[in-house]
Order: C-alpha cells, then structure tokens, then sequence
C-alpha cells in the first residue's frame, strides 16, 4: 500500500511540470507587454530595458523557465509584477475563498446526489424514477457559470436574500455553492443510479433477500456500501472539476478567490502570479484525484496488489 501511494504521489510531478512548461510558453511567446503595464505606454528604452532585467524578461525561454522552476522547487513562487508582493502571500489570500466554495458544493453534489441516485435504483421504471432521470439529464444541461447567473438574479436581485457581490460574510458563498452543487449532483446521481441497479442484480443481494432480510437492511448495509465503491473515483475528479470550476463563478458573485485572482492577472499580464494560480490550482486537482485513488485502494485492497 506504501509503494502504490508513493507512486501515486511522484506521478503529481510530471503534471505539474507539463502544465508549467504550457502556460509558460503560452505568456512567453503571446501577445502583450506586462513592462508596458507597470512603466505605461510612454516609457523611454532606457527605463523599459532595465525594468526588463530588473525582472529577467530578457533572457532566453530556457533560462527563464528553469529560473522559475528552480524557485518552485526552493518554495519561492516570485514576486508579483504589478503589486510588489510575494505570490505566495497573496494566493494564500485568496485559496481560503476558493476551497470554502468548491467544499461546500462539493458537500451539496453527495447529500443530493446519492439520495436521488439510490431512490432512482429502487423505484426503476416507476414515476419516481423517471422524474428523477428527467431533472438529472435537465441538470447535466445546465451550464454552472448560467446557474450562477440565473441565482445571483432571483436570489440576490430580485428577492435580496444574499448580497448580489461578495460582503465577506458566509452568505457570499451560498449561492455559487449551490450552482456547483446542484450542477455536479445531476451527473453523479446517474452514476449512483447505474451502480445501484449493477449491485441489486448481484446473486449475493438475491441471496440476501431469500434468507429473508429486510429491503432496508439490503439496500443500505449490502447494495449501497458496494455501489458507493466506483463513486470514491468519481469523488475525486468532481472534487478538482469543483475547484477549477468555480473561477467563472468568482467572477459573476465577484468573490476575490483565487479564481478572480487568476483572470485579473492574465488580464494585466502578470506572469508570476499567473503561474503560481496555475501551479497551485493544478496542483490541488491532481492531489484530490490521488487522494480520491488512495481511498479506493483502501476500500479495495486489490487495487493496491495489483500495482505491485
């Protein structure tokens, strides 16, 4: 078990380095001019050129990519362009918003999904289950940034339940939580649903029911512990979906997370932060797919035999 998590974690490593080299040679070789931002339009070739080796501009790709990836290795993410202050200072500012948002839909997507999923299985071609299937496919539809649109403009607009931009306050979150939510739980409801009804026609649920065992005690002790198995994986991958996803939120409920942080710097051309954004932002998802196939090896010890 030791050996398959080590493997799992050293295979972080080439992500992160991938993802890097993109996004890098994406600002290098792209348009726009982030000296001209900090010295404005009219600035002389003596003040732009020293500004360009005040911050390394003007050496060659390879040098300044391995600079950078030197300084991520040592902790040092740089210093933002714009503000003159650490990265790592101001990502940390903005993470907390961020992770609070995707947790909390994250928390919504399960204590909707598995209910409505399970409810689905045992009621199979009954009224019960088609209502279900339709709001889960009506649901898959919905794009999460509309949703969030649509209840910042009932919610916040019209009923002023919550603040229409983010206050500070808890009810801030509320409303994207809810659009991540609800969008991810339509998706993961018809994989509980498919798993469900996979388990129940298992010749141990048969047998469980001819030695007389109750519909509840079978549902939830047998079929549903066993159905829940593949949905650990799924966790994992909607848990990075949901931090990725809440960047276009960020910007409808205008929540400073790390999302809003991100855009304004691709906006403003500030490299430093743009790339510390994107290697902590990946760097999350990846580790919440490698927890989420942590746990599904723990749950299935032959999943960490086989690797051996």
């Amino acid at each position: 078990m030791l050996k398959y998590t080590l493997k799992k974690l050293l295979g972080i490593i080439p992500v992160l380095f991938v993802t890097s080299l993109i996004v890098f040679s994406i600002f290098y070789f792209g348009p726009g001019d982030p000296v001209s931002r900090i010295a404005g339009p009219n600035v002389t070739t003596e003040v732009y050129q020293n500004i360009m080796e005040t911050y390394g501009l003007d050496q060659p790709f390879l040098i300044q990519y391995g600079n950078f990836i030197m300084s991520v290795i040592q902790g040092d993410l740089g210093v933002s362009i714009l503000q003159q202050r650490p990265v790592i200072e101001m990502i940390a500012e903005r993470a907390a918003v961020t992770l609070q948002i995707g947790l909390i839909g994250f928390a919504i997507t399960f204590l909707i999904s598995i209910p409505i999923g399970v409810l689905a299985a045992i009621k199979k071609n009954t009224i019960v289950d088609y209502a279900s299937m339709t709001g889960i496919l009506f649901g898959q539809a919905l794009p999460t940034f509309w949703l969030g649109m649509m209840l910042l403009y009932f919610f916040a607009y019209r009923l002023r339940w919550f603040p229409i931009s983010g206050d500070g306050t808890w009810r801030t979150l509320v409303l994207p939580s809810v659009a991540i939510g609800l969008t991810n739980a339509a998706a993961t409801a018809r994989m509980v649903r498919s798993n469900m009804l996979e388990v129940l026609n298992q010749d141990y649920i048969r047998t469980a029911k001819g030695k007389g065992r109750s519909e509840r005690v079978i549902i939830y002790r047998h079929a549903l512990k066993n159905a829940l198995i593949p949905i650990i994986t799924i966790m994992g991958l909607r848990l990075g979906w949901i931090l990725g996803g809440s960047v276009a939120l960020e910007i409808i409920f205008s929540i400073p997370g790390l999302g809003r942080l991100m855009v304004d710097s691709i906006l403003a051309r500030d490299f430093p932060v743009v790339m510390g954004s994107m290697i902590v932002l990946t760097g999350a998802i990846v580790l919440a797919n490698v927890v989420s196939d942590i746990l599904y090896a723990v749950v299935d010890p032959r999943i960490g035999r086989s690797t051996k």
